[in-house]
């Protein structure tokens, strides 16, 4: 299987429309009774509901790359930026920079995908990163690299 960069239509995304219509009807159906359930729930339910349906998928997104991020500083970090309150915690670089991501995402979903915003995300992501020599851009290089590699094997 090849990396989408090395497709060579990237970065134009082609797909078969009938193909996903079963996934896509199913999954319009059960986002609105999501979204009719939560829109019952209390401001302050609603808040901590999207808290830790974000912190969930920041801390289960990082366990797949390798790293292990302590979900009550994820959430903290997450109530900060969404100005709400927080217990003042010390974390690390990588769950603030991951909940800023999250938080960015959630403001700005229904925006188009652009580099800029990829790439800033990238670097949110990647907050106190020692190990990578492409940050915020496109990797260089014929290779796919190994962010858990030594900067001395990258």
């Amino acid at each position: 299987m090849s990396w989408n960069w090395e497709q060579t239509d990237w970065p134009n995304f082609h797909w078969d429309r009938a193909r996903l219509a079963t996934a896509e009807t199913h999954f319009l159906v059960s986002g609105g009774v999501f979204v009719g359930s939560v829109r019952h729930l209390a401001k302050e339910e609603r808040d901590q509901f999207t808290i830790e349906s974000m912190s969930t998928e920041a801390v289960t997104t990082s366990e797949i790359e390798g790293e292990t991020l302590d979900r009550a500083s994820v959430q903290s970090s997450i109530r900060m930026q969404l100005g709400l309150a927080v217990q003042e915690r010390r974390m690390r670089p990588a769950e603030r920079g991951i909940a800023e991501m999250m938080v960015d995402l959630y403001r700005s979903f229904a925006e188009p995908l652009t580099e800029e915003m990829l790439f800033r995300w990238h670097r949110l992501l990647l907050s106190g990163s020692r190990n990578l020599r492409d940050v915020g851009r496109y990797r260089a290089g014929a290779e796919p690299r190994d962010f858990r590699r030594t900067p001395e094997t990258t």
